[in-house]
């Protein structure tokens, strides 16, 4: 195969043959590098990722993916699939390969009497919560409001409302996915059960999804919401007096436990800015009377720097964490499931979280159970149901500080790892088989390499979380 110019030049084994017949099969928009906005549709929320794909497919439609599946799988290439570009460990992107960019697949449709949505992957909870919501409905969604749908779901999802209404992915009742062959299937309880089994929970192995069906629940539109902030030096106390409430809590509730700098945030007053805090942010998915004397001794514990929790629209508590996880800043996380938060747990996360002083780093706990815990470990593919709450060590900076602050990931995640009960697969960095194998357990790994084996067996789609096939 022989190439010329300066695309050529950078990606050898992508010649103008290749460009030219794929640009013909597209509807979307093809890029290379030294095309206009090339640069920007290469960028991923994390910036410490710099790769250099060969070719960028802008698909719009499902028809546009078959298409440039086919025509990798013809030409040999390397394929990463983008949705939201949001996942830390960047492979959403690659280095000469083509990428999959479905972030112009926007297309979603409410049925507010069967509360239900057809939503494809390009979209962002943002978007997806605003169409839903136009209804008094939502789905388990993500913290941020600018992570996709897409690979927020096939990883299992949590969010504010999961306590409640379980995991993202238990409440799919449908996907539509291009196979590794170029082939749309959709899967359901129904219709390829064990390939729908897979899909909540094992990421992007077995294809790309290009539409999902979503089962939507009453939610707000006013929900009691918002964080409660308590000094560092109280949170030895508060982690174990939380616990108990926590444990205590009904499924209405879910809490989140922010361990940091106190971030130069509009709502926060300036004199605590930079401070060292322990925050619990609250989302009470039920009716506001009730929430406020659940809520009251959380509010009335200890001695609180700062109250902000309130009757808020659910869009508006879904942005609380937006402006602390901007694009373009240097990540690096480290995660371990907790079984329980017991003493040992506590003290190692006193002991690391505030060894950071960046006022951008944080460490963050989800509280689980309720709805989540309650569905068989083998209902999905999902790993880490029995689990108490997820901790994410999350090193956060700009370029120059950026190998100092995933030291600090690195040295707190060591630190949990004899505490681990698994891993959440959606909060994985590059780390390696290990532990995405430690993100399911042997039994269902080994299920999922079977599922690979039917559906990707030469590993095609291998730029995610991998589940490799027998072969490889």
């Amino acid at each position: 195969m022989t190439t010329t110019g300066a695309a050529a030049a950078a990606h050898p084994g992508i010649g103008e043959a290749d460009v030219a017949a794929l640009r013909r099969r597209l509807r979307g928009e093809l890029l290379r590098p030294g095309d206009a906005g090339y640069e920007q549709a290469r960028a991923l929320w994390n910036g410490a990722v710099d790769a250099r794909p060969g070719l960028i497919a802008r698909c719009s439609g499902t028809a546009d993916v078959v298409a440039a599946i086919r025509h990798a799988a013809d030409a040999g290439l390397l394929v990463a699939v983008r949705g939201g570009g949001h996942n830390v460990a960047g492979t959403a992107s690659c280095d000469g390969g083509l990428v999959l960019d479905l972030s112009a697949m926007k297309g979603v449709r409410v049925d507010p009497d069967r509360r239900t949505a057809w939503a494809q992957p390009g979209l962002l909870w943002g978007e997806l919560d605003h169409e839903t919501q136009a209804f008094g409905l939502a789905t388990v969604g993500g913290i941020v409001t600018h992570t996709g749908i897409a690979g927020l779901t096939l990883g299992g999802g949590i969010g504010w409302l999961m306590r409640k209404h379980g995991l993202t992915c238990d409440n799919l009742r449908a996907v539509d996915l291009v196979t590794a062959g170029g082939q749309l299937v959709r899967a359901s309880e129904r219709e390829h059960p064990e390939l729908f089994w897979g899909v909540r929970g094992g990421g992007g192995n077995f294809g790309v999804v290009t539409g999902f069906q979503y089962r939507l629940h009453r939610v707000g539109p006013t929900v009691l919401a918002g964080p409660v902030f308590f000094a560092a030096d109280d949170a030895g106390e508060l982690l174990r007096w939380y616990r108990d409430f926590a444990a205590a809590a009904p499924d209405e509730l879910t809490t989140v436990v922010n361990l940091r700098h106190a971030p130069p945030l509009p709502f926060i007053p300036e004199h605590l800015h930079g401070v060292p805090v322990a925050t619990v942010v609250a989302c009470w998915a039920g009716p506001v009377e009730r929430g406020e004397r659940v809520l009251e001794p959380l509010r009335r514990h200890g001695r609180p720097l700062l109250d902000l929790i309130a009757p808020k629209p659910y869009l508006a508590h879904q942005g609380t964490f937006d402006a602390t996880v901007p694009h373009g800043l240097h990540y690096h996380w480290r995660s371990e499931y907790l079984r329980t938060l017991d003493d040992r747990a506590i003290d190692t996360l006193l002991a690391h979280a505030w060894e950071s002083r960046s006022p951008r780093s944080y460490t963050i706990m989800f509280q689980l159970g309720g709805a989540v815990g309650r569905l068989p470990e083998d209902a999905t593919a999902f790993g880490g149901r029995a689990a108490g709450f997820a901790v994410n060590v999350n090193g956060v900076a700009l370029p120059t500080e950026h190998a100092e602050q995933a030291a600090w990931a690195r040295r707190f995640g060591q630190a949990l790892r004899p505490l681990s009960a698994g891993v959440y697969l959606n909060f994985l960095d590059e780390e390696g088989q290990d532990r995405v194998r430690s993100a399911y357990g042997p039994a269902k790994y080994e299920r999922l390499v079977a599922l690979k084996d039917v559906w990707d067996p030469t590993n095609f789609f291998r730029r995610n979380q991998n589940i490799r096939p027998s072969a490889s």
